[in-house]
């Protein structure tokens, strides 16, 4: 597969000024432009993953699957690029330019740790040789389509500087949570002492998809760290009153 280039679908992430607004990168900057375009598209191929394991779900897709590996593979090799370009650009950027950059390669991680969970949901859906209970193919579809609606905000959020795009994210990490517990709490207690196996594969499935959640919670903090220029991630704790 041929190395990633510039996207046309997607304009560079923009880059937040001082007093809180927004402009957009400069053209013409080369390599820079290249790897913040790099990593929008990288968030197109993280959430077409995730439709298309709905649809493998739903429908035993070879496409879907065939779908999937290719975003895995192309999410693979775009965390590459990044990484592999990115320690030379930085060092030819202003503080708020370094900042864009390494929230590029930040994210094009998670994004590529989504790829590998849904290469590993769709390879448990294509060995399964018996059908899934239908509610349990329910709440997996379930907790894909909140997980491609996430991507998708948070996409959103980064082309726009968005803020509440970011805070809505992280709102809907507990929705992916609620259904995964209660896939857990059938397969782990009220089927325990069935000793199914197709209990196991589903266990796996929703654990992939509640951590791709988690990844993408990531992402929402990053556009957060971003925009306000602070971290959500270890706040410092308040001293006491002496």
């Amino acid at each position: 597969m041929e190395e990633p280039g510039a996207p046309e679908a997607a304009d560079a992430i923009p880059v937040p000024n001082q007093e809180g607004g927004r402009k957009a990168a400069r053209k013409g900057s080369g390599s820079l432009d290249d790897l913040a375009r790099t990593a929008l598209r990288a968030f197109v191929i993280a959430r077409d993953a995730a439709f298309n394991v709905r649809d493998l779900l739903t429908h035993s897709s070879r496409m879907a699957f065939l779908a999937i590996k290719e975003c895995e593979q192309e999410l693979d090799v775009i965390e590459r690029y990044i990484d592999d370009r990115l320690p030379a650009a930085i060092t030819r950027v202003n503080e708020a330019r370094a900042r864009q950059l390494l929230t590029s390669l930040k994210c094009t991680t998670d994004l590529e740790r989504i790829g590998d969970l849904m290469m590993s949901v769709a390879l448990r859906v294509q060995s399964r040789t018996a059908r899934m209970a239908a509610s349990d193919v329910r709440q997996l579809v379930e907790m894909s389509a909140i997980l491609r609606e996430m991507l998708d905000l948070v996409y959103q959020g980064f082309v726009n500087l968005d803020l509440e795009r970011a805070r809505k994210v992280l709102q809907m990490d507990k929705d992916i949570d609620r259904v995964c517990h209660g896939l857990f709490q059938k397969h782990l207690i009220e089927h325990a002492s069935q000793n199914n196996p197709s209990s196991f594969d589903v266990i796996l499935m929703a654990q992939a998809l509640e951590r791709a959640g988690d990844h993408t919670t990531n992402l929402a903090e990053d556009l957060y760290s971003l925009i306000e220029g602070r971290s959500l991630r270890h706040p410092p704790k308040k001293r006491a009153a002496t």
